[in-house]
């Protein structure tokens, strides 16, 4: 999918035109994949433009980079603000896409690098589509199990949201790509399904909604998080637990979330048939809850909608209704 360029990047503190936002090519991160990011929508609302759980992202990035001893030299709010003064300066207040990330800069080479060095942090953002390719909310996607596995248990953190994890993500789209697949979903070391290159799976089996624990090597998504809620509101049972691969050929419904892919129904996984073929009536009011949160129909009852322009309502610690 073809980057779309705005007018401009928070780069280390300021706002610099997009084509200036450069760095060294004896960064750090470049070499040894040592950056950790997060990928935030920005919705419309009738309260105007809002960044969907900003402030959990942008904390989750902080604990990718404590995993790794990377120092952020700015605090939380401080890149809360940025994100939405990126928005504001480039007029993406109708829905965009944002993207912070924290490396390890230019300034020493080596593989571990210079863990005194504070980090540098960029936020950029711009409009961006459906991830796994238009209609694909509405129809679903073809997707087939990589023969890549996901990392095992104690090599690299999959909690961790760093840019060396998702060499694996590449290997696995690749492959999908290849073979004529929207998407590829990966297996775990102990041949349970893990998750997609870039989204988390989740099965509609019997009556109940199952998905994958954080132990199988999984990014523990907010859109995960999101819909698991949604979902106990509207009265589901969810249920985390290993999921075999057979199963996901004879499950009622499968689909898939991600701040980029949102709520995507899977119709087929190695060509064969998932239910009716067809987005699935879980699937279907799981994204009716989803995006009702951004038209005012689902209630916010988290705090979960975030204000981007001046004098919107805050985040609160209570409960916000839209």
């Amino acid at each position: 999918m073809a980057l779309k360029a705005s007018k401009f990047i928070w780069h280390d503190g300021k706002l610099v035109p997009w084509e200036q936002a450069t760095v060294h090519v004896l960064s750090h991160a470049l070499h040894y994949g040592t950056s950790v990011f997060e990928g935030v929508r920005v919705y419309a609302t009738p309260r105007g433009p809002v960044g969907f759980r900003l402030t959990d992202h942008i904390r989750r990035m902080f604990n990718s980079a404590k995993v790794y001893r990377m120092k952020i030299p700015y605090t939380e709010e401080v890149l809360v603000e940025a994100a939405k003064e990126v928005i504001r300066a480039n007029d993406l207040v109708n829905g965009a896409y944002i993207r912070p990330i924290a490396y390890r800069g230019y300034g020493e080479m080596g593989v571990a690098g210079n863990i005194d060095q504070p980090a540098c942090c960029s936020i950029a953002a711009w409009e961006w589509g459906s991830y796994l390719g238009e209609g694909g909310l509405e129809q679903g996607v073809d997707v087939c199990i990589s023969s890549w596995q996901r990392v095992a248990p104690n090599t690299i953190p999959a909690l961790a949201k760093a840019a060396g994890n998702y060499l694996s993500s590449v290997l696995v789209t690749l492959e999908a790509r290849r073979l004529g697949f929207a998407e590829g979903i990966a297996l775990n070391s102990d041949g349970y399904v893990s998750e997609g290159a870039g989204e988390n799976v989740f099965v509609v089996h019997d009556g109940r909604i199952i998905t994958p624990p954080v132990a199988q090597s999984i990014l523990a998504g907010l859109t995960r998080d999101t819909v698991m809620k949604l979902a106990a509101l509207a009265g589901y049972e969810v249920v985390e637990q290993n999921i075999p691969r057979e199963l996901l050929y004879l499950a009622d419904e499968v689909f898939l979330t991600g701040s980029a892919a949102e709520i995507t129904p899977v119709r087929s996984i190695d060509r064969i048939q998932i239910g009716a073929g067809k987005r699935g009536p879980v699937t279907e009011k799981l994204q009716s809850m989803f995006f009702g949160l951004f038209d005012g129909t689902t209630e916010d009852r988290w705090g979960w909608l975030e204000p981007v322009l001046p004098g919107g309502a805050q985040r609160a610690d209570r409960p916000v209704a839209v």
